[in-house]
């Protein structure tokens, strides 16, 4: 997501979960497909910092099986810039899960 009315649209509308690094807020879209926006306000750091706190979350979201039809914005708080990689996704998943947007990953096909 990158239009302001999008971000708009899921601040006003959406569902809150919080925890200590980041904050999810969701809510349906009409698209078969989910949208994610990430919000990392100048305190998280300096641009370098900012930008490596945001590629790694696309990537966490990009790893994880988030249901389909939802616009999501992640907030980030400032103590994110100093945590991992590790911790980052751990956290993420807990708020995917309170939210109830994980999906069971796919069992993988056994050969026979």
């Amino acid at each position: 997501m990158r239009r302001r009315a999008d971000f708009d649209r899921v601040f006003q509308q959406g569902r809150h979960n919080s925890a200590r690094l980041l904050a999810l807020r969701s809510v349906p879209n009409e698209a078969q497909w989910t949208r994610c926006g990430y919000a990392v306000p100048k305190r998280v750091g300096n641009a370098v910092t900012r930008n490596l706190v945001r590629r790694r979350l696309r990537e966490i979201t990009r790893s994880l099986p988030v249901a389909e039809g939802y616009d999501l914005v992640i907030s980030v708080r400032a103590e994110a810039a100093q945590a991992t990689f590790a911790a980052l996704k751990a956290e993420l998943m807990l708020l995917l899960k309170r939210a109830r947007l994980l999906e069971a990953p796919a069992e993988p096909r056994s050969r026979s």
